[in-house]
Order: structure tokens, then C-alpha cells, then sequence
């Protein structure tokens, strides 16, 4: 029979394991000498004989005659878990066996942190709570690194922005495959403009200027000139922004675009500017520089004003 077990009292070992919603079948082996048999649940009386005194309409008898005596029950549950007895007189003496019904719930995850946005520096308390039968132990696992906590509560103290991922609770107890989900962990920073440099350019030829910025959220870019000017585009340059980088294109350099440029990042938690020359080739002048303003209190016309200073030193 699919999806069943069957115990043979008295000769398999007294407890029988089946999953919760499968089929067990209790067989109970008598001999020609019986005269009156009957099934126990506990104190609750199952069957006498061929007669049903139980009202629950997933137990039933399926095999009596003059060897054995079985029950069977549909769909398991967790209350069917208990002692069972199969009670009969032979040659006019009493008699009985045991059986212990275990019933076994595969690990599931029942309540779990939603994905968090949290800004670089914080606390981050995670929890992934399971149930089942054995109880289950809960696993954490980053994908990152592949580094394991065991328990249902994950904190990251003074979170930093290399940690920000995928954290996966894994529930198991040995009864089905695993039980997982990943909650995801976004961390908010300033951006970081990465090392610039100061650029030759030949007069008449195509120049590029580049910017990049890691952030999250993703920055916003601005360019100024020396006089705090902000570079707008037109028939002779234009921007190109993307969430990492800005461009700034010299489709056709002249003398005008020769001099310093700021390239300015910002989001909501801070900026970044960093100071390039486009310069005539062979000229010597040392590298861009960058400069880092954070918080959560700064403005962008602030930060601009801090990078210009900076400038004019």
C-alpha cells in the first residue's frame, strides 16, 4: 500500500514512525482460540470485533480473521501520536500487545525577517523561526562566504557594506530535505569615488573624463569647472551618466576645455568630488585627488562649496 506503514505487534520493535498525512496500518496476530479481540486507543475503545466505536472516519478495519486483527488510519496527525493496544482473549485468558505510534512533521519555516535596508554602521537582527517533530535546528548561512551561525536569531553588529547579501536560514530535523529562504540584506553608504586621473588631450580629438563612484542607493553625478561653473553639455561635450560612473566627453577639444574639473557624487547619506585636469600633452601635473564628505545632514550645494575650497588651496 503507497504512502503506508504496517506494524506486526509483538514482532516488529513497539514503535512504528510515519509521517505526518501518510497511511499506517496496526496489525495485531492472533490465533483460531480467540473469542473476543479489540482495538485501543489509550482508554478510547477503536473496534470490538467487527464493530466500530470510534466516530473518526479515517480509522477503519482492514484486515479480521482468524490470524490477524489490523487497523488502519488515513492521514495522520500529529494527536494520533500515542500508545495503541490490541486487546483479545485466547482460551479463555487475557492477552494484549503495544504498540507506540510516532508521528513525525517535516522542518518548516513558520516566520522569517523580511528583507531589510539598513545604512552602513547599523545593527542588524535577523530571525527565521521553524516548527516540526523532532524539532528542528535552525542554520544561518551568508552566500557571500559561505560562513555558518547556528540558531534562529542572526545579529551582525556595526554592519559594513562588504555584508551586505543574501542570508539563507536553512531548517532541518532528518525527516524531508531542508526547509530554506534567503532574506536579503541591503547596505546604504556614501558613495566612494575610486582613483582618478589627470588627462592629456590633443586639441581637435575626442577626450573622455571618468568618474566612478560606488554607492548605495546608486550616486547622482555633477561636473563643475574652475570658477564653480556647472559643465553643461553642448555641440562640443556631453555627460554620460550610469549607477557606477560618469563620463564627461570632449567630442572635439579646444582651448576653452583645457583646466580643472570636479566631478561631484552625492546620495542621501553623503558625497564624494574628486579634482582632474584636462591638460595640453606634455605638460607634468601630479594625480586627481578625491575628497569624501559624509553624513547624513549634508547638502549638495554644501558639499559643492567644500570641494571648490579645497580647490583653491
Amino acid at each position: 500500500m503507497a504512502g503506508s506503514s504496517a506494524a506486526d505487534l509483538g514482532h516488529l520493535p513497539d514503535n512504528i514512525t510515519v509521517l505526518e498525512g501518510e497511511s499506517v496500518v496496526l496489525s495485531c496476530k492472533i490465533d483460531e482460540g480467540v473469542t473476543h479481540k479489540a482495538w485501543l486507543n489509550r482508554s478510547n475503545i477503536l473496534f470490538t470485533g467487527l464493530d466500530k466505536w470510534s466516530l473518526d472516519k479515517r480509522v477503519s478495519l482492514v484486515n479480521s480473521n482468524s490470524s490477524h486483527f489490523s487497523i488502519q488510519i488515513d492521514q495522520v496527525h500529529v494527536a494520533d501520536e500515542g500508545p495503541y493496544t490490541c486487546s483479545f482473549q485466547a482460551n479463555n485468558k487475557p492477552r494484549s500487545t503495544h504498540v507506540y505510534l510516532i508521528v513525525q512533521v517535516p522542518a518548516r519555516i513558520v516566520n522569517v525577517s523580511r528583507d531589510v535596508s539598513v545604512n552602513e554602521g547599523d545593527n542588524v537582527n535577523l530571525f527565521c523561526l521553524a516548527v516540526g517533530r523532532p524539532e528542528p535546528t535552525v542554520t544561518w548561512k551568508d552566500q557571500k562566504f559561505g560562513l555558518v551561525s547556528e540558531g534562529e536569531f542572526l545579529d551582525i553588529t556595526e554592519i559594513r557594506r562588504q555584508q551586505g547579501e543574501d542570508f539563507e536560514c536553512i531548517t532541518n530535523n532528518g525527516v524531508a530535505p531542508p526547509a530554506r529562504h534567503k532574506v536579503k540584506v541591503t547596505v546604504n553608504y556614501a558613495p566612494s569615488i575610486t582613483e582618478v586621473k589627470n588627462t592629456p588631450a590633443q586639441l581637435g580629438k575626442m577626450t573622455v573624463l571618468r568618474c566612478e563612484a560606488m554607492a548605495v542607493p546608486s550616486a547622482a553625478f555633477e561636473w563643475y569647472r574652475d570658477e564653480r561653473r556647472p559643465v553643461e553639455g553642448d555641440n562640443t561635450l556631453s555627460i554620460k551618466n550610469d549607477k557606477t560612473r560618469s563620463l564627461l566627453i570632449f567630442n572635439n577639444v579646444t582651448e576653452k576645455h583645457f583646466g580643472n574639473y570636479t566631478c561631484l557624487a552625492y546620495n542621501r547619506l553623503g558625497a564624494s568630488n574628486a579634482s582632474m585636469l584636462l591638460f595640453r600633452p606634455g605638460a607634468v601635473y601630479g594625480r586627481g585627488t578625491v575628497h569624501h564628505v559624509g553624513g547624513f545632514s549634508v547638502g549638495v550645494a554644501a558639499v559643492i562649496t567644500f570641494s571648490i575650497s579645497l580647490l583653491s588651496i
